[in-house]
């Protein structure tokens, strides 16, 4: 056994080794599906920019959640505005 069949070996291991643990690994819930989301994530949901949706928050066309300095939208209402929208 040379040392490729060795080091093979160990990258298999590691491998599955690896492999199993993101496995055990609790399932986190992806970013757009949690019910309040970031200018970043709700421009990212709308197909806008940051830009346009810190336009819509000051014209009030979206509400928003504020906890302390930092701005949320509820993915509801960034429905409702999408449904308010349609023609």
């Amino acid at each position: 056994m040379g040392i490729e069949d060795i080091l093979l070996a160990k990258l298999n291991t590691l491998q599955a080794t690896v492999e199993e643990t993101l496995r055990r690994l609790p399932k986190s819930p992806s970013a757009t599906s949690a019910p309040l989301l970031s200018i970043k994530e709700a421009a990212a949901y709308l197909g806008r920019t940051p830009y346009s949706i810190q336009h819509l928050i000051a014209d009030k066309a979206i509400p928003v959640v504020r906890v302390g300095r930092r701005v949320h939208l509820h993915r509801k209402d960034l429905d409702e505005w999408i449904e308010g929208n349609k023609y």
